[in-house]
């Protein structure tokens, strides 16, 4: 019997489910955030699907980083990895940051003719309302932070979520994942320290764990066409044809920047420093890309992404246990490079010239705060709210600009999906670039 690959399932799914979503968004107008069907699509979307895959965050990262770093004999080679990890990291997302303010600079999505757009100062005065609404609420989810915040407390509030207070909580918050990796490599260090039997049935029952929730994985994955599709039925359902034409120049930037660091940059940073073949790695990622673009989540991809690195692109458990996770969490090329545009979009809409010195600084933040930012659907529309609070231009902040954010937050989620697939390709190239480095035999 004829049976569809798991990708080409979901694939499928992801296209059924943009058909529906804007078959009953143009049927049901305003009254489709009421309708059975998008209930329903959201449901088996968020709730089943990506409730499953949060299920099994935790106690995967612990397991993953703890069974690849104790699991050795010696710490041997960790140090190297460390710093080679770090080096990618920070490379990539700088060179994203760059290619988004290149780009935003270039277009000038928020201008016309040198002067804020009137059909989208228009736009945002005839939703005024809506907008300033969804404005406060991404304000208010920006927990502790004031308008006194610079950089170095920027770095701090990194460091304080880093180190937990109580232990039990970040194993079991999905938005700790600083603590969680924390917490992770403290007890992996800890077990090596450790000798005799007591460090052979702790290992032991680590690495059982660790196959068990990979096993886990596998079965979740079943479910991810019919998540799948709840996800875009649900998600086109909720974005009006007007809010992507009014915005069509800001969505059209960030995916033309988005598009040259995932076709062009990382691309070739596989080929030249990895020495691997980048088309064949896609394929490889190919479940996870489009996991990730459905979810917009790249915490909830993490299981399917370290899945698909081992057995598809053959990188092994102790380099991808240990990249994958860390990358999950602080490498987010499409997240630095997206918050660079907003802020900038934002300022043109408002009539406010950046200089050099402000861009500089937006440069600087981006990357700071796209660094433990909760992969969830949206997040990084808080870290542009600390960015925001930072920019001082004539004496005056920009943090007042809530249409302007609510305007962003009406066409985030189509954007969230394709910049969250870059931090997720992004992830999976790092690891097979210092798996090359490390002299293993790879399958792409």
């Amino acid at each position: 019997m004829f049976k569809l690959k798991l990708h080409w399932q979901i694939l499928t799914a992801l296209v059924l489910g943009v058909l529906v979503g804007t078959i009953v968004q143009a049927s049901q107008g305003a009254g489709v955030k009421d309708s059975p069907i998008v209930n329903f699509m959201e449901f088996i979307g968020s709730t089943v699907f990506i409730g499953l895959l949060k299920m099994v965050i935790v106690p995967l990262i612990f397991s993953s980083i703890v069974a690849g770093i104790a699991g050795r004999d010696k710490t041997k080679g960790f140090g190297r990895l460390g710093l080679k990890t770090l080096a990618y990291y920070l490379s990539s997302s700088a060179v994203a940051i760059i290619i988004g303010l290149s780009i935003v600079n270039m277009m000038k999505p928020g201008l016309v003719d040198g002067s804020p757009n009137p059909d989208l100062v228009k736009f945002m005065e005839d939703n005024a309302e809506e907008f300033k609404k969804k404005g406060t609420s991404v304000e208010q989810s920006a927990v502790g932070v004031d308008n006194d915040q610079n950089i170095f407390s920027v770095i701090g509030s990194l460091i304080e979520r880093m180190i937990p207070n109580n232990v039990i909580h970040a194993a079991s918050d999905n938005g700790s994942m600083l603590s969680l990796i924390f917490v992770s490599l403290i007890t992996a260090f800890g077990l090596l320290a450790l000798e005799g039997s007591a460090k052979q049935q702790l290992v032991g029952l680590i690495k059982g764990l660790n196959e068990l929730m990979i096993k886990i994985t596998g079965f979740i994955m079943k479910l991810a066409p019919i998540g799948v599709f709840g996800l875009m039925g649900w998600t086109i359902s909720q974005t009006g044809p007007a809010f992507l034409f009014s915005m069509g120049k800001y969505v059209l930037t960030v995916i033309i920047a988005l598009g040259i660091h995932f076709l062009i940059v990382l691309p070739c940073l596989l080929f030249l420093i990895g020495k691997v073949n980048p088309l064949k790695h896609f394929f490889a990622m190919k479940e996870a890309l489009l996991t990730s673009f459905s979810t917009a989540s790249s915490s909830a991809t993490l299981p399917v992404t370290l899945k698909c690195l081992q057995e598809n692109a053959g990188v092994s458990k102790r380099i991808s246990s240990f990249v994958l996770p860390l990358g999950a969490t602080v490498n987010m090329d499409g997240t630095a490079l997206y918050e660079c545009i907003a802020v900038l979009f934002i300022a043109q809409v408002m009539g406010i010239p950046l200089e050099f010195s402000a861009q500089f600084t937006i440069v600087v933040l981006a990357l700071l705060t796209s660094i433990g930012v909760a992969g969830v659907p949206s997040a990084s529309l808080v870290a542009i709210v600390i960015i925001l609070q930072n920019v001082v231009v004539q004496d005056a902040r920009l943090d007042g600009a809530f249409a302007a954010i609510g305007a962003i937050y009406a066409v985030d989620r189509i954007l969230d999906m394709f910049r969250t697939s870059v931090n997720v390709y992004s992830d999976s190239c790092g690891a097979v670039i210092i798996a090359s480095s490390e002299g293993e035999n790879l399958k792409v």
